[in-house]
């Protein structure tokens, strides 16, 4: 049986994607998509929108046109995000949110709409990542504690977060596996004269560049050899292939608060 899905924010770069894979998906019916009130792609036919040809779907302003959606899904922006959660709760729909940048107040705020709505919270969507977040937990216990811990990330110039949401992800990995307060010993910049590191510190280091659509590396460094640990995403297509798992998944879960360790069974 299908899950019929709604994209909200569908004029974006990654919204075009979320269209395409949708369309494409076996197991998924796209039954909408919205853009602000102001778009100039309101009303604007959604496979044409993702360059796939005439759907016959159109875009639109009016959430309540999104209704016959089992599960919407959310790559927009955090103040976006919040309302289009209320609206969720209102209709007792399926929300997967792919949109970064939260902090823990605004993450707490989101579980707190997750006692109604099944929610799927998901800094990255990539089956891939999300693998590598598990490869981090076993890495982090075998070496964890006497290594040098290094997190890399790469985006796209237009990327306002920094340092993503993956990466942030994975220094939270890391830090809960080797019971440390991420907070209290990430360091987010280096420059000048500084003490030594200390052995507790999880870096990381952001690049902002061109076109880069994703690259994330963690390195477990110790004297005479590192391990490192490394996703390139080389398409948002991957993303939105993840974000309609999710959907799936989410269609018959209770009501809840998810990540894509539970859509693909990495916890059990």
């Amino acid at each position: 049986m299908k899950v019929k899905v709604a994209i909200l924010g569908c004029s974006g770069r990654m919204g075009r994607n979320l269209i395409q894979a949708a369309i494409e998906h076996q197991s998924v019916e796209l039954v909408g998509g919205s853009v602000r009130a102001s778009s100039s792609f309101d009303n604007v036919d959604l496979g044409e929108l993702a360059g796939v040809g005439h759907y016959g779907i159109k875009t639109t302003s009016d959430l309540s046109q999104l209704e016959a959606a089992d599960v919407l899904i959310d790559f927009t922006s955090i103040d976006s995000t919040f309302e289009h959660l209320k609206w969720c709760q209102q209709h007792n729909k399926a929300l997967v949110i792919g949109t970064t940048g939260f902090d823990d107040e605004q993450v707490a705020k989101i579980q707190h709409f997750a006692n109604e709505i099944p929610i799927v919270l998901a800094p990255n969507t990539s089956v891939g990542v999300n693998l590598l977040f598990k490869l981090l937990e076993v890495t982090a216990k075998a070496i964890g504690d006497y290594t040098d811990i290094e997190i890399f990330e790469a985006h796209h110039r237009f990327k306002k977060d920094a340092p993503s949401g993956t990466a942030m992800k994975m220094g939270q990995v890391i830090a809960d596996t080797l019971g440390r307060d991420l907070s209290k010993v990430a360091v987010y910049g280096r420059e000048g004269i500084s003490d030594e590191r200390t052995s507790e510190t999880i870096g990381f280091a952001t690049v902002r560049a061109g076109d880069i659509i994703g690259e994330h590396t963690a390195f477990f460094a110790d004297l005479g050899e590192r391990i490192e640990l490394t996703h390139r995403a080389t398409s948002r297509m991957t993303f939105a292939l993840g974000a309609m798992r999710a959907a799936f998944w989410l269609k018959e879960a209770p009501k809840g608060f998810y990540d894509m360790q539970d859509v693909l069974g990495l916890k059990e």
